[in-house]
């Protein structure tokens, strides 16, 4: 399984978007989902993001329906949303799946790199985060009840 930089995925616009234009960036790539309990954390992710994009910062969603079908929009239908009720302008991807076979290599490579509790290589739920460094390697898994405001010493240590 090779770095972060090797994988490309489909914004939500339908453009294939290779990971590799994110290089000498920090980056933190969550599942989300805009019916979920968690939902209202994209609005610390794009807190998050304003503060620290001009040092290098940035932050990839990738919806995802795999939890409680918590995502059952079109790209379209997801877009907006975000964009009205958080203002979210970091990038945002077309649904993927991040378990199971259908599993995007992306996913399959992130929770390789950086297990679950007990070593679990799945993800439990909608807006399980992980943070990877300038180098492309992943530095750390961050569970769905982190709250991004608590991620950002980990990330200025990497800016």
């Amino acid at each position: 399984m090779g770095q972060f930089y090797e994988f490309a995925a489909q914004t939500l616009s339908g453009q294939e978007q290779a990971l590799d234009d994110y290089r000498d960036k920090v980056v933190l790539v969550v599942n989300t989902a805009s019916k979920c309990g968690f939902t209202p954390q994209y609005k610390g992710l794009e807190a998050l993001y304003q503060k620290y994009k001009d040092q290098g910062l940035v932050i990839l969603g990738f919806p995802c329906n795999q939890f409680g079908h918590q995502e059952p929009g079109n790209s379209d239908q997801i877009g907006e949303f975000c964009e009205r009720n958080f203002g979210v302008t970091f990038p945002l991807f077309e649904k993927v799946d991040v378990n199971g076979h259908n599993a995007h290599p992306l996913f399959a490579h992130l929770k390789k790199s950086a297990p679950g509790i007990l070593g679990s290589q799945r993800i439990k739920w909608n807006f399980t985060k992980f943070l990877i460094g300038r180098d492309g390697k992943v530095v750390k898994r961050f569970a769905p009840t982190d709250k991004p405001e608590s991620l950002a010493s980990a990330i200025e240590g990497l800016l």
